[in-house]
């Protein structure tokens, strides 16, 4: 293995009813745990979303809603998750835009106060975009010389995917094999809730990336305008941003 692993990592896929962080839902889930001595063991949930599936995210995946109908709903497995993936790092292919923000939406409504600042982050999409920008079937194709079988089959696209990062490190030397270094790797630009709404100024505090506040400082704005944060918390926002910001409100206070 390539990779250099000082604790477990955990790559993971998610298939959805879509692209919408905050309104789209779970339909499977499946996670490969990747241990420092290379050993593995690997799970995958499918998951009544608790809404229907759109035509057009069943021709992705092919998951319908009948065959999720007894399926448990993802606050049902969500433990799960957590025991799978606590103490470990987190990868993915566009994991850092998507799945993980997704997947922190879904363990925050299942009343799980999640928090990413504990994970070490690798978008290996990322690192291919850098590298040799293409898709995943392509990044299969150019690093591990196979054909991607069942693509957009979330077990498929996690042990792809795992194999691509692994190859990845092997392929250029100076590329870090360590996953901090593969996190910091993996960022295009630094988010604090990274759907995108909170960036960093150059002294690495929280400022607004969009709206009539943007390029301002978050805790400035909330010292001003309070109704401001009011009106984020009630509007279509992600919950790990209303989180982020929250945290930022009470900070402002002081």
């Amino acid at each position: 293995m390539n990779l250099k692993l000082h604790k477990p990592l955990c790559i993971f896929d998610l298939e959805t009813t879509g692209i919408s962080v905050a309104k789209d839902r779970i339909v499977e889930i499946s996670i490969l745990k990747v241990n420092p001595d290379a050993s593995r063991e690997s799970k995958t949930w499918l998951v009544n979303p608790e809404m229907f599936i759109p035509k057009e995210s069943t021709a992705v995946h092919g998951i319908t809603d009948e065959k999720v109908k007894d399926a448990p709903k993802f606050k049902e497995i969500a433990s799960k998750v957590i025991e799978m993936i606590s103490g470990s790092d987190l990868g993915g292919f566009n994991s850092n835009r998507f799945d993980v923000p997704l997947l922190a939406e879904e363990l925050l409504r299942a009343g799980i106060d999640f928090d990413l600042s504990k994970f070490k982050l690798v978008d290996a999409q990322t690192i291919f975009h850098k590298m040799e920008p293409r898709n995943l079937t392509a990044a299969y194709q150019f690093y591990c010389k196979k054909g991607l079988e069942n693509a957009h089959s979330a077990e498929a696209d996690v042990l792809a995917t795992f194999e691509v990062l692994d190859a990845q490190v092997g392929h250029y030397d100076e590329l870090p094999n360590d996953i901090a270094g593969l996190s910091e790797f993996s960022f295009h630009n630094k988010f604090a809730d990274l759907a995108g709404f909170i960036a960093f100024d150059e002294d690495e505090k929280e400022i607004f990336s969009f709206g009539k506040y943007k390029g301002q400082r978050v805790k400035d704005v909330f010292q001003k305008d309070l109704g401001y944060y009011s009106w984020i918390q009630n509007a279509d926002f992600p919950l790990y941003t209303k989180k982020i910001l929250t945290g930022i409100q009470l900070r402002s206070k002081f």
